[in-house]
């Protein structure tokens, strides 16, 4: 089996999540996945390498060409990416990502959010807090994503406070107003805790 995936022009993280999904969906074949800049080459061969799949790169002009070759049997293990109880809570206190320009760390966020779905395990709850729950209010670029973990059992709760504060309260598009009693009784629960 061979599967042909067109991935140039796609932000960060695209062209890793359709390579896996492609890999995923077979037993054994290839996958040929074609990029157009360095660091989506080197994140799907990243990728190839975790899944110890065998992989070769041509260059065409300004693209690459990278053959991913999966044998039987030398899959890892699958998860069913479903949210549960496992103790995984994320903390999200601002609408970007890092530090630096503002711009580029709400494109991070962005793809944090919608990554998220994709990976292994989903948190058990998603928390907002301070300026982070701008990013559950109408008109927020992460709305889809949120709505996608939401509708995978994700919890997410936005601070009332909070959404107080900036005046936004009646116009939360996603998840639950909760209160601080909540919020940190989810954080001191939780078995793993990651704020951002």
């Amino acid at each position: 089996m061979e599967k042909q995936i067109d991935a140039r022009g796609l932000d960060c993280p695209q062209p890793v999540i359709l390579t896996k999904k492609a890999l995923d969906e077979m037993e054994e074949g290839k996958v040929v996945t074609i990029v157009n800049s360095e660091a989506a080459r080197e994140n799907v061969k990243k990728l190839a390498d975790s899944l110890t799949c065998s992989v070769d790169v041509q260059q065409v002009g300004g693209d690459y060409y990278i053959s991913i070759f999966k044998e039987k049997g030398l899959e890892g293990p699958k998860f069913e990416n479903v949210a549960g109880k496992n103790g995984l809570v994320i903390v999200i206190g601002t609408d970007t990502l890092g530090t630096g320009d503002i711009t580029l760390g709400r494109i991070l966020m962005k793809a944090y959010l919608k990554t998220l779905a994709e990976v292994c395990p989903l948190p058990e709850t998603i928390i907002f807090l301070n300026s982070g729950v701008n990013l559950t209010v109408e008109g927020s670029e992460a709305l889809e994503a949120l709505r996608e973990l939401e509708g995978m059992g994700v919890e997410i709760l936005s601070c009332g406070t909070c959404l107080d504060y900036y005046k936004v309260k009646d116009k939360l598009a996603v998840g639950q107003v909760s209160n601080m009693y909540t919020i940190a009784e989810k954080m001191n629960n939780g078995e793993n805790t990651i704020f951002l």
